[in-house]
């Protein structure tokens, strides 16, 4: 038997109430030429044996069966079970559009110079649960970064691409090491690689995806996913790559701002200053920086400016305002809220 045109990765544990409708959804793909490859970490609630039944009547259906080690290692194992030269995500609690396999593959196969592809999704609540104005307003952001230079620029806000949406090429998913084992969010860290290597990113603008939220859910639940987890990390990115020769002027110098100056400063990097509008706070000193306004933000020469305010706008604003003071987008400037 030759190897299928995509290997779905499929980390489970104690999903049974979710596993039926998920992997209904796969069964419905157009894309029949497809291989589910489910790891089993250590369910007890009876998902292993339902994984099980449902491969003795699809044989496209592999189950890999494991103590309960975690999301990192149940992905690597999938990853390494994989026979397909492309892989897409999907995990134990979503549904995937009939659609979607079809159109990733065809857009990978057709177009060499994509190594990341994700679609759009919709946000859903699980049965008893609601969907929150966070998550909404994290899907209205995420559908709309659909090209490569998009997401590059809004990388450090938050992850550019909604994981269990995304198909990829398998040499690139292996040539990055595939998931990292740490104290933070695997997704994201994945993305923050792929871009440092030069991986090309897209988007598919149909919705193919739909993204069911529940309290339970491991960003939810789990500290790995917390803000400090998330940026702990986009500091680790930024002092290997745009940091690495370069002081740091951060605008804003509310609670965003402060949370990342000190978070460079533990990192052994410098802040040459905070820029803010508040002319009350001009003139103070935070964190060894003095704050100044933003006609002497340009006061810097060399340095990489980062926008930290989270409040609805400030971003757009603060891009307005960079750009009128001859900073480039993406090059001098980058937005981390």
């Amino acid at each position: 038997m030759g190897a299928p045109r995509v290997s779905v990765l499929l980390p489970v544990r104690d999903a049974h109430a979710t596993l039926p409708a998920c992997l209904d959804s796969l069964a419905a793909q157009t894309l029949a030429d497809h291989e589910l490859v489910a790891v089993d970490d250590g369910s007890r609630d009876g998902s292993g044996a339902y994984l099980r039944s449902r491969a003795a009547l699809d044989r496209r259906i592999r189950v890999v069966a494991s103590p309960p080690r975690g999301l990192v290692h149940a992905l690597g194992l999938a990853l390494g079970a994989a026979r397909a030269p492309l892989v897409a995500r999907l995990d134990a609690d979503d549904v995937a559009h009939p659609e979607r396999l079809r159109l990733q593959a065809e857009r990978l196969e057709g177009d060499p110079s994509v190594d990341v592809l994700g679609c759009r999704v919709a946000a859903a609540a699980l049965p008893g649960a609601e969907l929150g104005a966070g998550m909404r307003a994290y899907v209205e952001w995420v559908n709309g970064l659909v090209d490569h230079e998009a997401m590059a620029r809004d990388r450090f806000v938050e992850s550019p691409i909604v994981h269990p949406s995304v198909a990829m090429r398998r040499a690139a998913l292996q040539r990055l090491g595939g998931y990292r084992a740490f104290d933070g969010p695997e997704d994201y860290d994945l993305w923050l690689r792929a871009f440092d290597a030069g991986l090309r990113f897209a988007k598919l603008g149909q919705t193919l995806l739909e993204w069911r939220d529940s309290p339970e859910r491991l960003t939810r639940s789990d500290a790995r996913y917390s803000a400090e987890a998330f940026l702990r990390l986009k500091v680790e990115s930024l002092t290997r790559g745009p940091l690495a020769r370069r002081p740091a002027v951060v605008w804003g110098a509310g609670p965003i701002g402060k949370a990342l100056a000190r978070a460079l400063v533990g990192a052994g990097r410098k802040v040459a200053a905070f820029v803010e509008v508040d002319a009350r706070k001009i003139g103070r000193t935070i964190h060894g920086a003095t704050v100044v306004g933003v006609e002497a933000a340009a006061d810097f020469p060399g340095a990489l400016h980062l926008a930290a305010v989270g409040q609805p706008g400030a971003r757009a604003r603060i891009r307005e305002e960079a750009g009128r003071l001859g900073l480039v987008d993406g090059r001098d400037l980058l937005a981390i809220a």
